[in-house]
């Protein structure tokens, strides 16, 4: 028995350093690709920093709910998008205070919230099935093309990025491809370590995915936010946090529930969902509310994290 546990604690950490040092690959690379391209700091977080980061959710969602349970994704998803406001916001903001760009707030927070009602609202019944995850790609379709559409009619100053550059460079693109194959192979050892050791201790499915599993998937967001702070690029923490949000829910759910219908316990209908739709709006109040996420908001955040987990395991 002990030599199981710390083979699953092995997997476990394992797991979360193959995916922070995936998605670190992953964010380089497509970062600079992006940049590259004249994008402004603030879009590049919502698009190609969030997606990148949303990997780990896509890897471990989707092969835990073939592997598993489609329990796993909802629970990874919902878990996540509530750790990426609680905690990862939460800390960077504590780091310093992270600016609130008019753009994200105007054109891309509707989405974020847009896409935790409609978690809500298609969990109501009890069951997230095939034609539930069709309208969640169609709405991800809709906020690609509403993306497109501002890159090319509103483009970034050139003194945005002095150190922007033209074309793509091979480098880029293999540390693209080796943060990918590196999530690829996290996902699963997290999955291993963590359902292993939960599994033991007889802990449910959603609760695995809750927490174990939403924490570890979390890493890359709060790599990439907590570096933005430090490195005083502030711009790409609340960016990466509200595209992460909108790509778990439209794009791995709507991906995981096209696979695998996803049943919806009363228990998450009355506490889990609710509470990412309040951490969602929570943290819209603060972003409207000035230009930039202090400190106390950051200590705001981090204890209503705390406790959320307080409450899920009591």
């Amino acid at each position: 028995m002990l030599a199981d546990v710390a083979l699953y604690l092995l997997f476990l950490a394992a797991g979360a350093a193959a995916l922070y040092g995936g998605a670190e690959l992953l964010v380089a690379g497509a970062g600079r690709l992006a940049l590259g391209l004249g994008l402004r700091a603030a879009t590049v977080g919502v698009t190609v920093i969030a997606l990148a980061t949303t990997a780990p959710e896509l890897f471990v969602a989707t092969i835990g709910a073939l592997d598993v349970s489609a329990d796993i994704g909802l629970g990874a998803i919902v878990g996540s998008n509530i750790a990426n406001i609680g905690l990862v916001l939460g800390i960077a903001a504590l780091i310093r205070p992270l600016q609130v760009s008019p753009v994200v707030l105007r054109r891309h927070v509707p989405f974020m919230v847009l896409a935790a009602v409609l978690l809500l609202a298609f969990g109501a019944n009890g069951r997230i099935g095939r034609l539930e995850g069709a309208v969640f790609l169609l709405v991800l379709a809709g906020f690609t093309g509403y993306l497109l559409y501002w890159v090319n009619a509103d483009p970034a100053p050139a003194v945005d990025h002095p150190g922007a550059y033209d074309g793509v460079a091979g480098r880029d693109v293999a540390l693209v491809l080796g943060g990918l194959l590196a999530l690829v192979v996290g996902s699963r050892w997290l999955i291993t370590g963590g359902v292993g050791l939960l599994s033991a201790m007889n802990v449910p499915d959603l609760v695995i995915g809750l927490t174990v599993l939403a924490l570890g998937t979390s890493l890359p967001e709060l790599a990439a936010s907590v570096v933005g702070a430090i490195r005083d690029e502030t711009a790409f923490s609340i960016g990466n946090v509200v595209g992460s949000n909108i790509y778990n829910v439209l794009a791995v759910l709507g991906v995981v529930s096209l696979v695998v219908p996803i049943q919806v316990a009363p228990s998450t209908l009355r506490f889990e969902l609710p509470a990412m739709v309040a951490f969602t709006l929570l943290l819209v109040g603060m972003m409207a509310r000035g230009r930039e996420l202090g400190r106390l908001d950051g200590a705001i955040l981090v204890c209503s994290y705390v406790a959320f987990l307080l409450l899920l395991i009591t």
